[in-house]
């Protein structure tokens, strides 16, 4: 059994410690605040996941070097945007610990995959992303899961994968780590557009082509980022695309419904009370886009309905009178 270092206590980083629990290994959770610390430590609970009664196994504490110090692992569920600074405080304990990287999402200053933060901050970082279609409340409930753990580093992925297995968790590996990040950071986005869809009314016809052509952007930008094709169509692609634009558990999905009924971004954020990764990640999306001069219309859509006042009315009118072109055309 194995000693894990869970740094953030949010719905998926509760969800993965209480697993690991469960399968008998210790589990310490870093938390930011005193209020979650105590919440888990006295009462078993977690705020984002009502119904869970946490595993005795599982601790919290608001001390990050008392969290990483004498851990096997680290399981990092920060959001994007908070994942240097949080590095920073707690890589001079880290050591040659694997870090695996659990947070869906992108560097806005330097337009970075996650991992590429980490080895930013420290290059002979042990690294791995876990990825794939995986609601923190479904796991909590033992209902079946796949997912995928990518590196480089081949000791994690003869290691790690046995630590998560049981007959509920399936782990699946891969070498493909930037195109493991890259989809699972950019579903959040077509998951959005999903939730406008769904708010405007918009039947499955629209939903199944929002998933289809979504595909073929996050494709088009991942393989240029240095991905490979075939990744996009397995589970931390197309898998998690289904997933989160599917359903409401998505937060991504529901920001996207909030906008279509009206609501400013900041409401929507408010209204949510968690990281909306798809509204923190679009501006560097279409950077990306850009930088890579990749045709992503769906992305520039959502762009200029969250920042340039296009009403999401237009925006779908926008999108289905684009010049005819073959389904292949990448321009």
């Amino acid at each position: 059994m194995k000693t894990v270092a869970v740094i953030g206590s949010g719905s998926w980083g509760v969800a993965l410690g209480q697993h690991l629990a469960e399968l008998g290994n210790k589990v310490k959770i870093w938390s930011f605040t005193e209020e979650e610390r105590d919440l888990i430590n006295n009462e078993h609970k977690c705020k984002f996941i009502p119904d869970l009664v946490i595993n005795e196994n599982v601790v919290c504490s608001n001390d990050i070097k008392e969290v990483v110090e004498g851990s096997d692992f680290i399981i990092n569920v920060t959001p994007s945007k908070f994942t240097r600074t949080t590095f920073r405080t707690f890589k001079d304990y880290v050591g040659d610990k694997p870090i695996i990287i659990c947070s869906k999402g992108l560097e806005e200053a330097t337009l970075k995959t996650l991992d590429e933060v980490f080895i930013d901050e420290m290059p002979n970082v042990r690294v791995a992303a876990l990825s794939g279609p995986s609601y923190a409340t479904e796991v909590c409930k033992h209902i079946p899961t796949a997912m995928i753990l990518a590196s480089k580093d081949e000791r994690i992925l003869e290691e790690i994968p046995q630590v998560f297995s049981n007959e509920y968790m399936r782990i699946y590996k891969s070498t493909d780590i930037i195109g493991t990040e890259v989809g699972g950071a950019i579903k959040n986005v077509i998951a959005f557009c999903a939730g406008i869809c769904e708010e405007l009314g918009f039947g499955t016809n629209a939903q199944a082509a929002l998933i289809t052509r979504g595909l073929t952007e996050i494709a088009r930008l991942g393989v240029k980022m240095g991905g490979n094709l075939d990744t996009f169509y397995g589970l931390s692609g197309l898998g998690d695309l289904i997933l989160t634009c599917s359903s409401d558990e998505s937060r991504n999905r529901r920001a996207g419904r909030l906008i279509g009924k009206g609501l400013s971004v900041e409401e929507a954020k408010q209204e949510i009370g968690m990281t909306i990764e798809s509204v923190d990640n679009i501006k560097t999306v279409k950077e990306l886009k850009e930088k890579y001069d990749v045709d992503m219309p769906i992305v520039d859509a959502a762009y200029d309905v969250l920042f340039n006042n296009l009403s999401a009315e237009d925006a779908a009118k926008q999108l289905m009178t684009r010049r005819l072109k073959f389904e292949s055309e990448e321009k």
